[in-house]
């Protein structure tokens, strides 16, 4: 009973969830859009004329603005998103009804399109801001199409749309009171997008040619597709070596670096290297000290001698040499194999004598 009277109101009628009066804004966030009934809009609230004034006022309370804008949507962009939310954002409570030309309309009074009309239904059910989708939307708006689907106001930019022999085909609805003027998007739009796609059919055709397409896809002669070929692959070859020279570019580089570092540490292991020569033989250096330790060492050990030719600090006394001791001197060893070389030797040894007594 408590929950049957908190969803009444004081009248005993049942309040709607604010979900709901927004239009199915929650059904149009988690799934695409339903299309709109061919017979029309079915809902059992009154359906009383409102102005522009009260409905930016939040009026009726009892359900939403019912917003109606339409168009082609050929490569349907931001562009067009951003109309749409101009549309769903310009009441507080809006139910947003988007209506959409089929092929015949559109290639009758517009021209071709790029999308077929079901591609173009499906990318406008799951834009988030739109809540009902109307196929095959007629290209001039009368009372019976606004009475049928309970259209408020209808949305589109300001400009005179000129079409099917009109100066303005929302003329009627302007006089009416039932316009709401939404801005155009600057440097996007279908045919921008298509302009692009001209001016530069040679790269988008060998585009579509290296992913598989095959040239009669691609309405293609056999001429151009060789063409288009062999652009690729001197595209392919200037490629590779571009890839090359970037690739020795950088290996040099890293040579010249590697270089300077390995010239760099040989230039700090040198200085290391002589300043330790130094240190070591150098005048002052480690070795020469070792050598004169060394020195000093084998001084101490060996016996004291004075050098040659210098005079001796403490003179000697030398003994007088006698003539016994020369004749033993000049005398060679005695060898018992002959006398006369004895007697001879006799002789010499007294004239060494007689020699040395003058």
């Amino acid at each position: 009973m408590a929950r049957r009277r908190r969803g009444r109101s004081s009248n005993g009628q049942q309040q709607q969830n604010p979900q709901n009066r927004r239009g199915g804004h929650r059904m149009a966030l988690r799934e695409p859009a339903p299309f709109a009934k061919p017979t029309g809009c079915e809902a059992v609230v009154p359906h009383d004329v409102v102005t522009i004034s009260q409905a930016r006022k939040g009026t009726p309370a009892h359900r939403p603005v019912r917003v109606y804008a339409d168009g082609i949507f050929d490569l349907f962009h931001s562009g067009h998103a951003r109309a749409l939310m101009q549309a769903k954002n310009v009441f507080p409570n809006t139910h947003l009804i988007v209506g959409v030309c089929s092929d015949e309309l559109t290639h009758k009074f517009k021209g071709y399109t790029v999308m077929t009309e079901d591609e173009r239904y499906e990318a406008l059910r799951h834009c988030r801001y739109v809540d009902e989708v109307v196929r095959d939307a007629p290209w001039s708006l009368t009372p019976e199409f606004l009475k049928k689907h309970k259209i408020d106001f209808v949305a589109h930019d300001d400009i005179p749309y000129t079409s099917a022999g009109s100066e303005d085909v929302y003329k009627h609805i302007k006089e009416a009171g039932m316009f709401v003027a939404t801005q155009r998007t600057e440097g996007i739009s279908t045919s921008d997008l298509i302009t692009r796609i001209v001016r530069d059919y040679d790269i988008y055709v060998r585009r579509n040619l290296q992913r598989g397409y095959t040239a009669r896809e691609l309405n293609v002669g056999f001429i151009n597709e060789n063409k288009y070929r062999l652009q690729n692959q001197v595209d392919k070859m200037k490629e590779t070596v571009r890839t090359v020279e970037e690739k020795s570019k950088h290996f040099v580089n890293r040579v010249e670096e590697k270089s300077q570092d390995l010239i760099l540490k040989w230039e700090e292991k040198s200085r290391e290297f002589i300043g330790s020569f130094l240190e070591l033989f150098g005048k002052d250096g480690a070795w020469h000290a070792i050598q004169e330790r060394s020195g000093r060492m084998l001084q101490a050990l060996s016996p004291y001698s004075s050098p040659r030719g210098s005079p001796s600090s403490s003179p000697t006394r030398t003994r007088s040499v006698s003539p016994k001791d020369l004749l033993h001197a000049a005398s060679p060893p005695s060898s018992p194999s002959s006398p006369s070389s004895s007697s001879s030797r006799k002789k010499k040894a007294r004239a060494s004598l007689k020699a040395a007594s003058h």
